[in-house]
């Protein structure tokens, strides 16, 4: 990122002089880093507000509770975990804290589910499917309230800010679904894969042995 970061900087500078709006480069600097100040500040009220709430729906145990409603469904996402018992209540903490939209709740959960599966891993070198796919799935989560987006819409002067919702729940509905089925699948074929080789060496093998006969 850094790297991208500086290219892009460069090639500006390299455009901004060669075209002679080096002037105009560095305004826009200076009102980009003004306006960034402006909408922070703008943000922080409504980031309060729902930030507010949803602890508020998380001491009251929404998170417990909707976590009791997707255990039966992630049982059969995560079935080595659920086998084990280990990482899984965390799991269930950290999707329905993402769902409710607890960002700050959600990551150290997410971070005491990954140590869990890891302690339970055979392989320590290599990630196991079911942390893969609650990798994937943590960054491609349902969101049922997507406040940052709506704190976003209406600083900028949306006149119906909340229309987004809907949408929102189709679109990472689908990228949840999307991310579990292609995890599952580059899963499936992972473990194909080995399996081939070692039979193609194996019949290496025994041609030279005939040949060597």
């Amino acid at each position: 990122m850094e790297k991208c970061f500086f290219i892009l900087v460069s090639i500006s500078i390299i455009f901004a002089i060669s075209t002679g709006n080096l002037q105009a480069v560095s305004n826009a600097v200076v009102d980009g880093a003004a306006k960034a100040i402006s909408l922070v500040l703008s943000l922080a009220g409504a980031m309060c507000l729902w930030s507010g709430i949803m602890e508020v729906l998380r001491e009251a145990g929404a998170v417990q509770k909707l976590s009791r409603i997707l255990s039966p469904i992630l049982r059969r996402v995560f079935p080595k975990t659920w086998e084990s018992g280990q990482g899984s209540e965390e799991i269930c903490a950290a999707l329905s804290a993402n769902i409710l939209g607890i960002g700050n709740a959600a990551t150290p959960l997410a971070l005491s589910a990954m140590e869990k599966m890891q302690a339970a891993n055979p392989n320590k070198e290599r990630a196991t499917d079911d942390m893969v796919t609650f990798a994937v799935l943590g960054a491609s989560s349902l969101d049922l309230l997507p406040t940052t987006l709506i704190a976003l819409r209406r600083t900028a002067g949306s006149a119906a800010p909340y229309k987004i919702i809907l949408p929102v729940w189709i679109c990472s509905l689908v990228c949840a679904v999307a991310g579990v089925l292609l995890s599952k699948l580059c899963a499936g074929i992972s473990r194909k894969v080995p399996a081939k080789s070692r039979k193609k060496n194996v019949k290496g093998i025994m041609r030279k042995a005939e040949q060597h006969d």
